[in-house]
């Protein structure tokens, strides 16, 4: 019995761990990454693997109706990994400890990565890249200057290019920033830069 209550302990104590960043930033490779590692995902498949994420998305359906009120599955977050856009980072419940892994990635990259994408659907743009890059920069800023505030959430910035240039350095630092009982050789092997398409 002393077992099952300091297991229940454990599990509410336990920070959510939270992949977030501008869209096409690295977010689905640190997912697998963290998986690889030893952190179980939370994810629910709804989104399947594309010729935009030839391996897989990484998603979870409700994670995306914080800002609706849909907070009840964060108890079954803590202790796992889960994406989280960075417009709704400010939508999570202060009741909870969460570690952010901020991707960060050239903004010039990213422009390129969501214009092939929106080709690759037959979509337009709706704003150009250059208003859309201050846009990115502005959103950033907010962001940051938010989680600097909150007492119950710590951050780090993961650079997804030096990512894809030297990934131990980045393991390293995250694995420190997680506790340090990750296994650093399979997250590292997670990196694959055949899939490093839009460099600038």
């Amino acid at each position: 019995m002393q077992s099952f209550i300091k297991g229940i302990f454990k599990a509410k104590t336990e920070p959510i761990i939270i992949v977030s960043g501008l869209p096409r930033s690295g977010t689905s490779m640190v997912m697998k990454m963290l998986e690889a590692g030893g952190i179980p995902p939370l994810t629910d498949h709804v989104r399947s693997a594309d010729d935009d994420n030839p391996k897989g998305y990484y998603e979870f359906e409700r994670a995306k109706k914080l800002k609706e009120g849909d907070a009840a599955w964060l108890p079954e977050a803590q202790g796992k990994a889960v994406k989280v856009i960075g417009a709704l980072l400010v939508e999570l419940p202060p009741e909870y400890e969460y570690r952010v892994l901020f991707m960060r990635r050239r903004i010039e990259e990213v422009l390129a990565s969501q214009s092939k994408m929106l080709e690759r659907r037959g979509e337009e743009k709706k704003v150009d890249d250059d208003t859309m890059a201050v846009l990115f920069q502005k959103h950033i800023q907010q962001v940051g200057a938010w989680m600097e505030k909150q007492s119950n959430l710590r951050c780090i910035d993961v650079d997804y290019n030096a990512m894809l240039e030297e990934p131990i350095p980045q393991v390293e630092q995250i694995n420190r920033f997680l506790g340090g009982q990750l296994d650093e050789a399979a997250m590292a092997d997670v990196v694959d830069r055949d899939l490093y398409r839009q460099r600038k």
